[in-house]
């Protein structure tokens, strides 16, 4: 029986040594160039330029294994893991590819004798899929791929029609796609399974799509015009547009042409195909998942038996399929956050401790443990994992921080799902997001109907949504956990919710994004960028873009039009390596098109942006100004690689770029740290970065070969992201060596006291140029990782004197010299804090007397002392403290009280030990009062609290408490 090693081993040979392709290592799961990707979710991904025609490729055939992760966006397998058995959201993508080479002949030929000749996989159980066909788009059936099945062996009745869905594949609603032929493995006792195709079982499961890119899909200019208009209008009014849908319009305006050159697109699951050839009855039995399970089992004790419908198999595949994705996620460099991927990160990581807490009674950090299993069972194939050291301390650091909340959450879920069960489908359903968490008031009869619809008891989006900003639960794991109490949860309402709770951090971003290009791109020199910051250059206008289409025939934009120009040469920056892209100005004899942005596609420039004056042609000649604000953003530039250099020099060699963005205004700089920086650090990292500007060292640079560069002592490149060959270094501190000085010249650099990055950017030509630099913020942006925003030049002079309006205003209150205002500061600090301890022990004196009124004036059921009543505001602290105290003294006690402050409600129950055998809970208390003053909470049977917003209802709510108590307690 082969290995999982040997398998993956087998394929890339079959491919590459037999079939002459090159062997393409795995792309980061971070894709650092892609937009419109959380994660790398298929091997095609780092190929995507070569479909679209923004890049040539330099090989016709490919082949790799590439590491991908499904979990949050389009494709997301996050909700299937664990409670089957081939779902994952880290999985290996076996995959072959073609670039205008081969097509299905070869493609389907080699598919079958890798499966049938050299794995020996009975071909009784091999059943493949094609199109069906198209009639309405005019696509036709894939009979030439049911022929070359036919030829190999494969017989009729195991060669089904696929539709639309399940055997066309499309990037986008435009650009390169064509039909697949799935490959189907049956694991029927009976082959028996011709039936369950593509019917979501895992008796009979996908192994192999070869997809076959002949296609290009085109949308007409009213297409995109109707488009629009459906994409802007609301919901709600979508009714009076003759379509029922998107998918409606793009059928009647999308045509599909045939591409002049045909490619071949293959991905295998690796995970799949390592089951099958080991004969095992799921993908958590191969040596893909083994060791990490029998390494948790060995950590908990408890053992995995592979059922489905028991909680802790679940939570064994959760876990070991989780742990997989956390550290390839981490180790390309994406770590928990709050938004965007490292959002994902944290909710993968939260649902997998969770399982463990749950489950296994797990009640320290256990992922990070498993760390080492992962690394030494993989490192091999995927070098990446050996920066697996910052991924477990920053492992380590989200699980203890989930420790501190995942017991409040998961009682604040239960009683939420009681409630729900109880009251979800009656006369009540929990606060709709007005109210607070826990509260009930009547539904309308048309929630009710909604709710019996649906057929499953519905948990109130308020709920999801405190589970999520206050203890940190995920929507999907809240939803997991609805799932196992037979729940669901208000999608609307929550989504709602989230809108409103906070802004997304991509509003007002202007961005191109263009999806695929129809048409050819010509080239464009840009190399004049680099020369020193001249605002004039002259070019060619040789094409120009609108809605992704290239035009490159004689015509002209109008004023007002907007587009990308693409010129033969252009000294203006595309947007790259952190540094964003030039404006500026291109003129000709007839016109003035104004720059915006300007982006890189393969070898070509964009320049985007709108014609301001006159018109603008192809074939004229054109001066270029680039905007004077980029001398600012070389300054920004030079000065972060000095950053680089000095933070390290600061904090320690273990500081790895995390990202980057400079501009005009400022750099941003993303660093590996796992706490703030001191004022002290701060400080010397800005001593080191100025110092290195007055001493006006030369900024130089020079392209050498990739290997050679690799070489270079100290040279700092940002992992994961892709550079060319040659690749270009920039050197600050020392000349840089040129490719002529000896076989390996760069090992004359010193890397202590220069810096020397990969970098394609825009510098000065001497760090003098910067004249200042100041760092005006630092904070948190992922475990791990700190950001620091940093100035130069005129804006590094503007903020100093900011400053010092400052301290001079500062100086001239408190009537001292500026080296003492911390000093009167603390001196200030010390009279508040003493101010508010009188405070305290006054109100404190108050509360007290009010309590003992309270007591004295307690009424008695049986042998058990009622004190109810309102009090004057107070600390929390304060309140609880005397609560407790005359609790005891009672002996035998309920004690609710209630105050207003500021217009605000609070009540606080407590209940001694001995009543709450008699039936009394200080949770369920307030729970029923709480909505009397419009407001809701909850807490231990002992204790309780809650708020609310109506103070006129307080004398009716504390009455009811006493009616709620004496009714219990005479019973």
């Amino acid at each position: 029986m082969p290995t999982a090693n040997e398998i993956r081993q087998q394929f890339i040979d079959f491919f590459c040594k037999k079939h002459g392709h090159t062997f393409v290592p795995s792309s980061s799961v971070v894709p650092l160039d892609d937009l419109t990707l959380l994660f790398t979710n298929a091997g095609m991904n780092q190929f995507k330029p070569y479909f679209l025609g923004t890049e040539k490729p330099p090989y016709k055939r490919a082949a790799n294994t590439q590491k991908c992760i499904r979990a949050g966006g389009k494709h997301n397998d996050l909700d299937d893991v664990g409670k089957d058995t081939y779902h994952h959201t880290f999985f290996e993508m076996l995959g072959n590819w073609s670039f205008g080479d081969y097509f299905k002949k070869e493609a389907i030929a080699w598919a079958w004798e890798l499966l049938t000749e050299v794995w020996k996989i009975d071909k009784a159980r091999l059943h493949v899929t094609v199109f069906e066909g198209d009639p309405d788009a005019n696509i036709p059936r894939d009979d030439e791929a049911a022929g070359y099945w036919r030829a190999v062996g494969v017989a009729d009745d195991h060669i089904h029609l696929g539709n639309k869905k399940d055997n066309f594949w499309m990037m986008a609603d435009t650009g390169p796609c064509g039909p697949c032929t799935e490959i189907h493995y049956d694991n029927t006792p009976d082959l028996s399974g011709a039936k369950l195709v593509n019917k979501g079982t895992a008796e009979v499961i996908e192994i192999w799509n070869l997809v076959f890119i002949q296609f290009n899909a085109v949308i007409s200019d009213k297409g995109v015009e109707e488009l629009n208009l459906w994409d802007c209008t609301p919901q709600s009014e979508r009714n009076r547009y003759p379509y029922k849908d998107r998918d409606a319009i793009l059928a009647k305006y999308r045509t599909f042409d045939l591409l002049p050159a045909k490619h071949v697109d293959t991905g295998m699951g690796f995970e799949r195909i390592t089951k099958v050839l080991q004969c095992k009855e799921s993908n958590y039995d191969t040596d893909v998942f083994t060791p990490i399970i029998d390494a948790f089992a060995k950590m908990t004790g408890k053992k995995y038996g592979g059922k489905l419908d028991d909680m802790v198999d679940v939570g064994f595949r959760v876990v070991a399929d989780h742990i997989r994705m956390l550290l390839f996620a981490m180790t390309d460099g994406a770590f928990p956050s709050n938004k965007g991927r490292g959002a994902v990160v944290r909710s993968v990581l939260r649902r997998a401790f969770r399982f463990g807490y749950q489950y296994f009674d797990l009640r320290e950090p256990f992922l990070c443990r498993l760390v080492p299993t992962v690394v030494g069972q993989m490192k091999r194939a995927f070098p990446s994992l050996e920066n697996y050291l910052d991924a477990t301390v920053v492992l380590e650091m989200e699980e203890k921080e989930f420790l501190r909340t995942i017991e409040r959450g998961i009682i604040l879920f239960n009683e939420s799902a009681m409630l729900t069960k109880r009251v979800g489908l009656g006369d009540y359903v929990i606060g709709d997001g007005k109210d607070s968490p826990g509260s009930v008031r009547f539904a309308s009869p048309k929630e009710l109907a909604i709710y019996e619809e649906a057929g499953r008891m519905v948990m109130p989006a308020v709920a999801v949504f405190k589970l999520h900003t206050t203890y940190g639960f995920p929507p999907d794991l809240t939803r997991q956990m609805a799932g196992e109490w037979d729940l669901t949860i208000d999608e609307a309402r929550y989504s709602a919710l989230m809108a409103e709770h906070e802004e997304t951090s991509r509003a007002g971003e202007k961005k191109h994004l263009v999806t695929a290009i129809q048409g050819d791109l010509p080239p464009t020199d840009d190399s004049p960028k680099f020369a020193a910051l001249s605002t004039q250059h002259s070019a060619l206008i040789a094409a120009w873009v609108k809605e992704n289409v290239v035009y490159n025939e004689p015509g002209a934009l109008a004023t007002g039009e907007a587009a990308g120009l693409v010129l033969d040469k252009t000294n203006f920056y595309a947007e790259q390596g952190g540094q964003v892209g030039d404006a500026g100005w291109i003129k000709t004899d007839t016109g003035t098109f104004e720059v915006e942005d300007t982006q890189r596609f393969g070898d070509s420039v964009i320049h985007w942006g709108k014609v301001v004056d006159g018109t603008i042609a192809t074939g004229q000649n054109a001066t270029l100004e680039v905007d004077p604000a980029r001398f600012d953003t070389m300054r920004n530039h030079t000065a972060t690689h000095l950053l680089n250099w000095a933070l390290r020099a600061v904090l320690g060699e273990h500081v790895e770029q995390k990202g980057s963005l400079v501009d005009a205004e400022k750099t941003r700089f993303d660093f590996t740290h796992d706490k703030p920086m001191t004022h002290e650090e701060i400080a010397e990292v800005e001593r080191l970065v100025n110092e290195k500007i007055l001493a006006d060292l030369p900024v130089t640079a020079t392209n050498q070969p990739l290997a050679q560069a690799r070489g270079i002592p100290g040279v700092r490149a940002v992992f994961g992201e892709k550079y060319p060959d040659p690749v270009r270094v920039v050197v600050i501190g020392q000349p840089a060596p040129s490719a002529s000085e000896g076989e390996n010249p760069s090992l004359a650099l010193g890397a202590s006291n220069a810096s020397v990055e990969f970098c394609g950017g825009t510098h000065l030509t001497r760090t003098s140029q910067a004249c200042l630099f100041k760092i005006i913020s630092q904070e948190g942006v992922a475990k791990g990782v700190r950001r620091i925003t940093a100035v130069t030049g005129p804006k590094a002079i503007e903020y100093d004197r900011q400053l010092a309006t400052v301290v001079g205003n500062l100086t001239d209150r408190f009537h001292c010299r500026p080296e003492e205002l911390p000093t009167r500061i603390e001196s200030l600090q010390e009279d508040l804090k003493k101010l508010q301890q009188q405070l305290k022990k006054g109100a404190a004196s108050d509360l007290a007397g009010t309590f003992d009124k309270l007591l004295a004036s307690a009424t008695k059921a049986g042998d058990v002392s009622v004190i109810i009543g309102e009090i004057p505001a107070g600390p929390d602290d304060a309140i609880r403290t005397q609560v407790d105290r005359v609790k005891q003294k009672a002996g035998a006690a309920v004690v609710v009280v209630g105050w207003v402050d500021e217009g605000k409600v609070g009540l606080l129950a407590a209940v001694s030990d001995d009543v709450i055998k008699k039936g009394i809970k200080a949770g369920d208390l307030i729970k029923q009062i709480a909505p009397i003053v419009g407001g809701g909470g909850g807490g231990r049977p002992n204790m309780a609290q809650a708020g609310g917003k109506d103070p006129g209802k307080l004398s009716e709510a504390l009455a009811k408490a006493l009616q709620l108590i004496e009714t219990q307690l005479t019973r």
